[in-house]
């Protein structure tokens, strides 16, 4: 039985960065069904910062970090997919990526190509993943075709920046929204057809403008109650509000009725870890993210590193929206 050392970053309460303690933890081998991974680097999420804060509610002590890239060191029984010396990537449950050494499920890790760096493997994984399954997965009524207009909040934020890619190369107009004019300029080079301060210029607005009118399909929303009135009167008749997130806070309830008036909209609540349940599911869209990475046609920007030692750094970074592009750990 091997036990290793490893640094980890932990909270033993919800709270602010201050709460993020670097431990040391022993790390033993895998059981069936899972592998260990040294980690190279680690991804940084809002995810984690709702699970600090206790916006999402997990046990405690509580181990953070939702993905990241490395080797795998040893496989447990039953593991085929990935052998020792592997490079590999993933964005997984359960928590505990923000450390050197890790025993995870394997059923969620993935094979990370060569021609991908770990840090871009690290930064892309959960925020890729999600940009997959919205834009592929998350569809209005009749899908999305070419030239279809779509509207995306936090459009220069990571998982934005790679949408605003991805949906040009779909063909699609994407519609991006950002706080500054910085930021709206960030979207609109990475593929955005049009972009909006929505600190200077009213949305909704402006989307009936850019439309003729007729709205959007689908709006993709992980900003949460600052934006979910004014996104639901974006959408065409029979569109789609998706919303992935709550960067400004939860959406208040509201009477289902309003969804008929504004045109018989749908409402959807998605979260990446209902699409990642299996294996196969996992490596499907895993497979199509590597695709259009290797291809060029997303580019994936890491614009801040924080050594491990800074998470509390970091996560104050996060949560004062002064990050753009994705944000990594290194080791």
């Amino acid at each position: 039985m091997s036990q290793i050392t490893s640094r980890a970053v932990r909270i033993d309460q919800n709270g602010g960065p201050e709460e993020l303690k670097i431990v040391q933890v022993t790390v033993g081998d895998p059981g069936p069904g899972e592998i260990r991974i040294r980690h190279k680097a680690v991804g940084l999420n809002f995810i984690d910062v709702y699970q600090r804060s206790g916006l999402y509610k997990l046990p405690m002590p509580l181990q953070l970090g939702m993905e990241a890239s490395g080797v795998v060191e040893a496989v447990g029984e039953g593991v085929t997919h990935l052998k020792v010396g592997d490079r590999a990537a993933y964005a997984s449950q359960p928590p505990g990526s923000y450390c050197d050494v890790r025993v995870m499920p394997a059923k969620c890790v993935c094979k990370l190509p060569d021609a991908i760096s770990f840090e871009v493997g690290a930064a892309m994984m959960l925020k890729g993943l999600t940009a997959q399954y919205l834009l592929k997965r998350t569809l209005p009524q009749g899908g999305l075709n070419k030239g279809d207009f779509v509207l995306f909040h936090a459009a220069a934020g990571g998982v934005g920046l790679i949408a605003c890619q991805w949906a040009k190369a779909m063909g699609l107009q994407l519609i991006g929204t950002a706080g500054s004019d910085a930021k709206c300029q960030l979207a609109k080079e990475h593929g955005a057809a049009f972009v909006i301060n929505y600190a200077k210029e009213d949305f909704l607005a402006r989307v009936k403008e850019i439309t003729g009118g007729k709205g959007v399909k689908v709006v993709y929303d992980s900003v949460g109650k600052d934006t979910w009135d004014k996104s639901l009167d974006c959408l065409a008749p029979l569109g789609l509000m998706a919303s992935f997130g709550n960067a400004s806070g939860a959406v208040a309830p509201f009477a289902p009725g309003i969804l008929g008036a504004k045109g018989s909209i749908y409402v959807t609540r998605q979260t990446l870890f209902s699409h990642i349940t299996t294996r196969e599911s996992t490596q499907a869209m895993a497979d199509d993210l590597f695709d259009v990475v290797v291809s060029g046609k997303v580019k994936i920007r890491i614009d801040q590193q924080f050594p491990l030692e800074q998470v509390q750094q970091a996560h104050m970074a996060l949560e004062a929206r002064k990050t753009t592009g994705c944000t990594i750990l290194t080791l």
